[in-house]
């Protein structure tokens, strides 16, 4: 029980790190200092800085999959916020990773290999998800314009990291707002939305605009 407390504790303060201080800038010698252990003993339970990045990737991995799986459910706009903002959230958590791909890639080819195969299932689950809010009435789109939508929506998500930190005034590694993001994700679908389903982007733009 204490070496799994003590795992988890090393994989907390990797991940707050990473996300702090960027993937490259942090070795298991300062993951060690921070959290008050000997490099030593941090390596009894990883003997190397690959094999935490890859169970911190492992676990983004996870909560998209989870989310991926629900998207064909969506079936309103609501629903579509709080996919999108869930979906921020998960990217914002584990922020190193997208916004540390050139790093991650290069320093670890096999996990560039999977972060290619996660967009393949965002794309999939984007068109999914897409292909459902035409089908329940809530865009009104054809199934070419559903298709650029749903690459709008996985190419937004996945370098709205990299924008952020070009955005004058913005620290490049502070956290973001996920409900705002979501909300500028969704106005791509603005031009698409029933008449009906048109009032929750109203009350969003008053809330995040207003």
């Amino acid at each position: 029980m204490a070496s799994l407390k003590t795992r988890e504790r090393i994989l907390q303060a990797s991940l707050a790190l990473f996300n702090a201080q960027g993937l490259a800038a942090v070795s298991t010698h300062r993951i060690a200092a921070d959290l008050g252990i000997s490099p030593g003993n941090l390596h009894y339970h990883f003997n190397a800085k690959q094999l935490i990045v890859e169970r911190l990737f492992r676990r983004f991995e996870e909560r998209l999959e989870l989310l991926n799986a629900s998207a064909a459910n969506v079936r309103a706009i609501d629903d579509l916020w709080l996919s999108l903002h869930l979906r921020f959230e998960a990217i914002d958590a584990y922020r190193f990773v997208y916004r540390d791909m050139a790093y991650l890639s290069g320093e670890y080819p096999a996990l560039g290999q999977r972060a290619q195969a996660l967009t393949a299932q965002n794309l999939l689950a984007a068109q999914a998800l897409c292909e459902a809010l035409v089908a329940a009435g809530v865009i009104e789109a054809t199934a070419e314009q559903a298709q650029m939508l749903a690459l709008q929506m996985v190419f937004t998500t996945t370098c709205w990291l990299s924008f952020e930190r070009l955005v004058p005034g913005r620290d490049a590694l502070q956290q973001a707002d996920p409900g705002l993001a979501a909300y500028y994700t969704l106005t791509l679908v603005s031009p698409y939305v029933s008449r009906e389903s048109r009032a929750y982007l109203d009350f969003l733009r008053g809330k995040y605009l207003g």
